[in-house]
């Protein structure tokens, strides 16, 4: 009987030094600034890639098709580039559809809210009055701003030249 009680109380004493364990090493974790970093990181990605999809998407098969998408170019830029963006006229014409296959932050300024993104994009270009699309492949590179209710924008974009390529267009 006493062998019993000792064996409870050991375990007892057990189970509560791992749980003590187990919640300090949890409180350590949730106020750790790399968490919080990897958190930040996580969401301008995930933000950075839906814009990059957006302003390489436009359906131009109607003109009201092509200002709905021009809308959408707004919502997922800001500053320079959403003004230019504004500017842009609606007509219809050929549509393209831009998927995100690869990217990546390779900077990232949480105080001053500001992010760089690669990419790699598979644009699909319909001409107008067909049906068959055409494929492209494009690297991007994107600076990404945080806006005022916390959502990441794409500030500026432009091609990343491959490797290899020189200037004229020889390889």
């Amino acid at each position: 009987m006493r062998r019993a009680r000792i064996l409870t109380g050991a375990g007892l004493v057990l189970a509560l030094g791992f749980c003590g364990t187990g919640a300090w090493t949890y409180a350590q974790a949730r106020t750790d600034d790399s968490l919080a970093y990897g958190r930040e990181r996580d969401e301008a990605l995930a933000d950075g890639r839906a814009g990059i999809a957006v302003l390489t998407t436009l359906d131009a098969s109607t003109r009201q098709r092509a200002e709905q998408g021009i809308r959408a170019w707004r919502a997922a830029s800001t500053g320079p580039l959403r003004e230019e963006l504004g500017r842009t006229d609606a007509e219809a014409g050929a549509s393209a559809r831009g998927t995100v296959t690869e990217a990546a932050v390779t900077a990232l300024d949480t105080r001053s809210g500001t992010a760089k993104l690669i990419a790699t994009v598979r644009v699909e270009v319909t001409p107008a009055g067909t049906k068959r699309p055409t494929t492209d492949r494009k690297r991007l590179e994107a600076v990404l701003a945080r806006t005022g209710e916390g959502e990441w924008k794409v500030r500026a974009l432009s091609a990343v030249p491959v490797e290899g390529e020189k200037e004229d267009g020889d390889r």
